[in-house]
């Protein structure tokens, strides 16, 4: 195993208080969002905009690393020069998606397993040869009448284990990530008790695929209330309920967990994480960052709306959300910040 290579990635990854952008849309969400916004679906327009990701300027002073999707890892800028290069040039550390999606669980209605694992040893030896550095595998566990079961929480904790230990045998590190989705109407406290549930189940298949624990990244949700839920909980009370949850499931040699917003608005999700740094940094073994997708990029996406007059005035938004969140890895994060942005609209 490459423990030291492992290592040095994760440190490089968590180093600065700097988080993760997560870039990594299929091709069919990524045009479901441009369909939204009345941008056209077409290679060429989604290698314009992750190349106006990967190009904003000072995008480096937050952001340590950048999840790819295949197609993105292997796309050019509009002169040539490879994506992966841009972003080591500028001190980005690369990855890559590498599941092939979540699947119906046979049996098991309403339920699903993530996929590919099969040919996946060759897959990443190609990614790392391609230059990234990490992957990333997610698995999406819903809650619901009955649901997740036994089953689907087995099932997904062995499959992220798997996938883990195949990483780590190229030197790659792992982000294990076990979404405990937003949708549905539970509370928070159901929330919490299905995220340490299945967060318990994953590390004891991490333990039986002899993964190294200092040598992965580990992406949960936060422990918050359904989508459908009229109760709205204080950043206080998800930032302690999120908390608790991974002190009794997350053992303390795993390096860092990075969040997922999970379908949080973007200010949302960095006053939740913003609260646990500045409630608990000293008091839990990990650091705490941030690995956003649409909480990152939503504002660019609107602004930009496939236009290249509105390039600049995009890059902003996100170099502006970024440096918010990197101020809550901090602690240091306030809402007054958001007023700062010369994009607010």
């Amino acid at each position: 195993m490459h423990k030291q290579i492992l290592i040095a990635t994760v440190t490089k990854l968590f180093e600065n208080n700097k988080g993760l952008l997560a870039m990594d849309e299929s091709i069919v969400t990524c045009n479901k969002r441009f369909a939204k916004l009345g941008i056209p679906q077409t290679v060429e327009m989604r290698r314009k905009y992750r190349e106006l990701l990967i190009t904003t300027p000072g995008l480096n002073e937050s952001i340590s690393g950048a999840i790819l999707f295949d197609e993105t890892s292997r796309q050019q800028k509009a002169d040539g020069t490879p994506f992966i290069k841009i972003l080591i040039d500028a001190g980005i550390v690369p990855g890559i998606k590498v599941d092939i999606g979540a699947k119906p669980l046979a049996g098991f209605p309403g339920e699903k397993v993530t996929e590919g694992l099969d040919g996946l040893r060759k897959r990443l030896v190609e990614y790392q040869e391609m230059g990234a550095r990490f992957a990333k595998w997610r698995a999406v566990l819903t809650i619901g009448d009955g649901i997740p079961s036994s089953a689907c929480i087995e099932a997904n904790a062995h499959s992220l284990a798997r996938y883990a230990a195949l990483c780590q045998e190229v030197g790659l590190v792992p982000i294990v990530e076990p979404e405990v989705m937003m949708l549905g109407d539970h509370s928070l406290a159901q929330c919490r008790q299905v995220t340490s549930d299945v967060l318990n189940h994953v590390f004891a298949q991490l333990h039986q695929q002899k993964v190294l624990l200092e040598g992965i990244i580990l992406k949960p949700n936060m422990v918050i209330s359904g989508s459908e839920n009229k109760k709205h909980h204080s950043i206080e009370e998800v930032a302690e309920a999120t908390i608790n949850c991974l002190l009794e499931s997350v053992p303390a040699n795993v390096p860092g967990i990075a969040f997922l917003s999970g379908g949080q608005s973007a200010e949302e999700a960095t006053a939740n994480l913003n609260a646990m740094n500045r409630l608990y940094k000293s008091k839990v073994p990990w650091k705490l960052t941030f690995s956003f997708g649409r909480a990152l990029q939503q504002p660019t996406l609107e602004i930009w709306k496939g236009d290249d007059a509105t390039v600049v005035t995009a890059q902003k938004a996100l170099y502006h959300r970024a440096k918010c969140n990197a101020a809550a890895t901090r602690g240091e994060y306030d809402v007054s910040m958001e007023n700062d942005s010369i994009t607010n609209h």
